[in-house]
């Protein structure tokens, strides 16, 4: 079914009034030269890119942003509904806004992302945090400004959920944070259903970007100078199988690469039922694509894979990974794992352990299973304890950490190209990403922040690499 798409020309006018009409309140409400706006993110690199177009449309109301809430005439949390852990997080850092509400009573305190899709939270923000006014939910991200405006003007609570209408809006402005290294999101919501997780009851069903657009905003990021650009879906591989006119997500990927530049070109998630040889070629054959795989698995065991949903066995996965190691010249392999899923058993486990020791991942994501609210898997029995879990858990970074300190001793001596991300405030060491994802220390001055250099490899930790500018 095609997606229907909403063009920004006619979508923003409205919006963009609005913006307008907060600025003028805001010139009244503001306690110093300019109203301050603070935003949190919590979870995945989408919710930074919904973050960046929240900012984009503060700084079109009038606001600059503030790192201290104290400061702040604007207080916005964009939450994740991924793992309970992030739950937890943010009704505590909720609740810690209480006294800045009671100090400074004419701040609007928002929330808004994927835990406010779910009911149950929306139910508890409502009864036990009266000072937050304004609460939103993925969907609406779209008329922001709108809803802003509604709390302000009428001093009371706005809470909107639920409002999936299925489309994709264009045009709304982006502040992005850095200026070197850029998300761009291509698609929207899964339609996977992975017994676990809850991205498509908060995210909606795919939805993919039109690829002129996509390619024209990735051409306006590489002009303006960034050398690092990740490509964000939830389901990067399964790109454009909604569009009136498919277009694939190999494709799409090798359309940018003809781009002229000095740039990386990443993506994340890809999931392993949708991952096409077509797609390996196309890394293979790029200039700029990064040589990086980023393919969760999730588990070794197929009796787990099935629980969950997944769509694949651990054969089907070996052979992208065999392709993906035939095709791509020293490819970095990275994944996610989830230990300790309901009904996983020892002997499961131990196959997750075999899978990981014949791929020999650079670096894995590892997560003790979190059982969400409205996914098939809350239900299903999990008889095996916590600190069973965490026993499992302790065992799989000790084999994932000696295969990483083979992976990284075997790089000593070799001259890798490098992009300089940031300095080391104690050591005042430069912190850099080779294009396989492997984070390299090394001495240099902090202007080369956002360049790339060569790097030769002196040593090497578990994880991190150690090297000198050549």
């Amino acid at each position: 079914m095609a997606v229907n798409t909403v063009k920004s020309d006619k979508l923003s006018e409205k919006q963009i009034e609005y913006m307008k009409l907060i600025s003028e309140i805001m010139e009244i409400r503001k306690r110093g030269e300019k109203p301050l706006a603070f935003v949190r993110t919590y979870g995945c690199q989408q919710n930074v890119a919904d973050s960046e177009k929240i900012k984009g449309m503060l700084s079109k109301s009038g606001f600059d942003f503030t790192e201290e809430p104290e400061n702040a005439d604007f207080i916005l949390f964009n939450t994740c509904a991924v793992r309970e852990h992030a739950e937890d997080r943010v009704f505590g850092n909720v609740g810690a806004l209480k006294n800045i509400k009671r100090r400074h009573p004419q701040i609007l305190i928002a929330l808004c992302g994927c835990m406010m899709e779910q009911e149950h939270v929306a139910n508890r923000i409502y009864k036990s945090f009266p000072f937050v006014g304004l609460v939103f939910g993925t969907h609406s991200l779209h008329h922001f400004p709108e809803l802003m405006y509604s709390s302000l003007v009428n001093g009371k609570r706005v809470f909107e959920r639920g409002n999936d209408d299925k489309k994709i809006y264009e045009g709304i402005p982006t502040h992005r944070d850095g200026n070197f290294k850029g998300w761009l999101p291509i698609m929207y919501g899964c339609n996977n259903f992975c017994t676990y997780c809850v991205v498509p009851y908060v995210r909606g069903r795919e939805r993919s970007r039109e690829k002129d657009v996509i390619v024209s905003e990735a051409r306006d990021m590489i002009l303006s100078g960034y050398k690092d650009i990740t490509l964000l879906g939830q389901n990067v591989n399964s790109y454009g199988k909604t569009l009136e006119n498919p277009v694939s997500f190999a494709q799409l990927i090798s359309e940018i690469d003809s781009i002229d530049g000095d740039y990386w070109l990443r993506f994340m998630t890809s999931h392993p039922k949708d991952c096409s040889k077509e797609l390996i070629d196309a890394i293979a054959q790029s200039k700029h694509i990064s040589k990086h795989l980023h393919l969760p698995f999730q588990s070794g065991s197929d009796r787990i894979l099935k629980a969950m949903n997944r769509h694949y066995d651990r054969k089907k996965y070996l052979d992208i990974i065999s392709y993906a190691k035939e095709k791509i010249e020293n490819v970095s392999l990275t994944s996610d794992i989830i230990v300790g899923f309901p009904g996983e058993t020892y002997e499961d486990f131990k196959e997750t352990l075999s899978l990981i020791r014949e791929v020999e991942f650079t670096s894995l994501f590892t997560f003790i299973f979190s059982p969400r609210a409205g996914t098939p898997a809350e239900k299903m029995d999990d008889p095996i304890s916590a600190e069973e879990k965490s026993k499992w858990f302790q065992e799989l970074l000790d084999v994932q950490e000696e295969i990483a300190a083979k992976r990284c001793s075997s790089m000593v001596g070799k001259t890798e190209k490098v992009l300089i991300e940031s300095v080391k405030e104690k050591t005042g060491e430069l912190n850099a990403r080779t294009s396989g994802n492997i984070i390299v220390e090394l001495n240099g001055d902090k202007d080369l922040i956002g360049t790339f250099q060569n790097a030769k490899i002196t040593s090497a930790r578990n994880w991190i690499l150690k090297g000198e500018l050549v």
